[in-house]
This record gives C-alpha cells, sequence and structure tokens, in this order.
C-alpha cells in the first residue's frame, strides 16, 4: 500500500513538470488542499488546486520539481524535492508531506 501511494505522490509530480493541473488534480479528493506545513491553507479544493496551479504555471513556464527521495509511512507520503522556477533561478528543496484519504491524495503541506 504504501508502494501505491509513493507512486501516485511521483505521478503528482510528472503531472507538475508537464504543467498538466488537471491530471494533477484528478489524483486528489475534492475537499483537498495545499497548506504550509502546520500552517495556512494556500489553495482550496480541487477546483482552488487546479487554479492556483495554472496560474504559477502561466507565471513560470520553465518551472520544475525534481524528486530527491521518498519516503511512506501509512497513509502519508514525504517526498523530498528541489525545485526550480526556470533554469537561470536558484533552486530551492522542500518537503512535501501527502495525506491520503480514500486512496487519493486530501492534503499537501509543504516544508521550505
Amino acid at each position: 500500500m504504501s508502494a501505491d501511494r509513493i507512486a501516485i505522490a511521483h505521478e503528482m509530480i510528472a503531472h507538475y513538470n508537464a504543467q498538466d493541473a488537471d491530471a494533477y488534480v484528478a489524483l486528489m479528493t475534492d475537499g483537498a488542499c495545499e497548506a504550509g506545513y502546520r500552517g495556512a491553507v494556500l489553495r482550496e479544493g480541487r477546483e482552488g488546486v487546479r487554479a492556483g496551479l495554472k496560474a504559477m504555471f502561466a507565471e513560470f513556464p520553465q518551472n520544475r520539481a525534481d524528486i530527491l527521495g521518498s519516503y511512506a509511512l501509512g497513509d502519508t507520503v514525504v517526498l523530498h524535492e528541489k525545485v526550480a522556477r526556470s533554469p537561470e533561478a536558484e533552486p530551492f528543496e522542500v518537503m512535501s508531506v501527502y495525506s491520503f484519504a480514500d486512496g487519493l491524495v486530501d492534503r499537501v503541506e509543504f516544508i521550505r
């Protein structure tokens, strides 16, 4: 089961890198959200995530995340990622915490 959840998180990153917001949110629950770790919700609901990603992709058309490590425990997956907004931009690292419900991602929290 943990391997399945890691595969879903990796698939989401592949959709993120392809800038395919529709395919990304298809792997989320209707009420899913993205938030800062233990902080404010950044994008709420599947439609909020979709709209937020589309706006970010428009602003950063060369945005890319590379997975440095993957970890799973129960219904939680953590990805260690290196993100660059463009080839010239200084990359930054982030830990993304994916929480699952009914086989789909219900919440993603970012530690940066």
